[in-house]
């Protein structure tokens, strides 16, 4: 096989920097002390932490103590035991960097099914696509295309342990296929592979604020537990999982019958090491990492506190048939700058459900999915076994 030329290796650095890129890093500069530059934590497989349902995505990225749906897998599981429908099942095309090209896209699939009141098994499928790429020579000559893509499977239980409070698990598989079978630098390329698991808790409760009913909800959520991954047989290229701690609430107001207002407030850390100048923290473990991402940041607490992504929405319900959404994201200038609005609407009828979402940066900082329109459509199919209600005989 020819030596991989340098344009061809250009091709592969790009199918790595749009995954970096999608998770909302710029240039990165590693010092002691930060004085304001920016100091970005990478990590692999980062299509884990796109927001995959256009619900959550219209409300700002939040999700872990919103109501539950369809998609809760990708999450909280732990709420969905406290879900109004049996089973429900939820799909979702999110495009990716559109303004570019039109073959990037992320597809999502959750879906849940109540064994009984106290316990509920989730599923989910997310499966990223980059495109194609076609690998040239230092001639021109063209060696071959590849299409890069990955994908991350989810089971989930969810149990019931109190009237108001239930706790979750997911494990799941990644995969990751960049550029297998190919040469850099004379090293070989493989798919990388990784094991994960997500813990959560959810807790509800009734309320009543002045004369109008609702509710309030605390979830957490330490998702993407798992091994470190590699593109190549080196031990010392192995990357972290983008292990995150979410912590969200979720506050309702039933006005009536027909009108719910609900706004929600969500806060994620990344549970992974800090970049630093010396690059040990590359050789941590997972556990170590989590532990370490508390304390080892170059900046100390103040960077620490940096590191923690916001993200807030509300959610208008007219009748349980309409819905209007919006919400903000914000990310720290120095870790990312990921700052943007969101809005989205969504419907439902007997069976069916449409949700949209649309997003609009406010930052310089471009994001992926800039003024871009992704939709999620939900199954209720226990409505399908309701009967409609029979009509009054002439003689009543």
């Amino acid at each position: 096989m020819k030596r991989i030329n340098q344009l061809r290796t250009a091709s592969l650095f790009i199918v790595f920097a749009a995954l970096l890129y999608s998770a909302g890093a710029q240039a990165q500069t590693i010092a002691d002390s930060l004085d304001g530059r920016v100091n970005v934590i990478n990590t692999a497989v980062p299509f884990l932490r796109i927001a995959p349902d256009a619900r959550s995505g219209a409300m700002g990225d939040v999700g872990v103590a919103l109501s539950p749906d369809a998609n809760s897998v990708f999450w909280n599981t732990a709420k969905i035991t406290f879900a109004q429908q049996k089973m429900s099942l939820g799909v979702t095309y999110t495009p990716w960097l559109r303004s570019l090209v039109n073959d990037i896209y992320l597809a999502s699939l959750g879906g849940y099914y109540k064994v009984d009141e106290k316990q509920a098994l989730a599923f989910g499928l997310r499966y990223f696509s980059l495109g194609s790429i076609t690998f040239t020579s230092a001639s021109g000559q063209i060696i071959g295309d590849f299409s890069p893509q990955e994908f991350a499977i989810d089971v989930g239980y969810s149990r019931k342990i109190a009237e108001h409070f239930s706790i979750g698990l997911n494990l799941g598989f990644v995969y990751s296929n960049l550029a297998a079978s190919y040469v850099v630098n004379n090293v070989p390329i493989k798919a990388g592979k990784a094991v994960k698991a997500d813990i959560s808790t959810f807790y509800t409760h009734p309320a009543k604020f002045g004369k109008t009913k609702g509710s309030y909800s605390i979830g957490a959520t330490i998702a993407n537990i798992g091994n470190k991954i590699s593109y190549t047989e080196s031990a010392e290229n192995k990357d972290f999982l983008p292990c995150n701690l979410g912590i969200g609430g979720d506050v309702s107001f039933q006005f009536d019958e027909y009108n719910k207002l609900s706004f929600d407030l969500d806060f994620n850390k990344l549970l992974v090491p800090t970049p630093d100048s010396s690059g040990d923290y590359r050789d941590l473990t997972t556990v170590q990492g989590i532990f370490n991402s508390f304390t080892d940041a170059p900046g100390g607490f103040s960077e620490e506190m940096r590191e923690i992504m916001i993200s807030t929405g509300a959610e208008y319900w007219y009748r349980e048939l309409f819905s209007v959404r919006a919400g903000f994201f914000y990310e720290d200038p120095t870790k990312g700058d990921r700052q943007f609005i969101t809005a989205g609407f969504g419907i439902k009828y007997n069976v069916f459900g449409l949700n949209f979402s649309y997003l609009i940066p406010t930052s310089s900082q471009k994001t992926p999915l800039d003024n871009t329109l992704r939709f999620s459509l939900l199954f209720d199919f226990a409505a399908m076994d309701k009967a409609p209600e029979e009509a009054p005989s002439d003689d009543e």
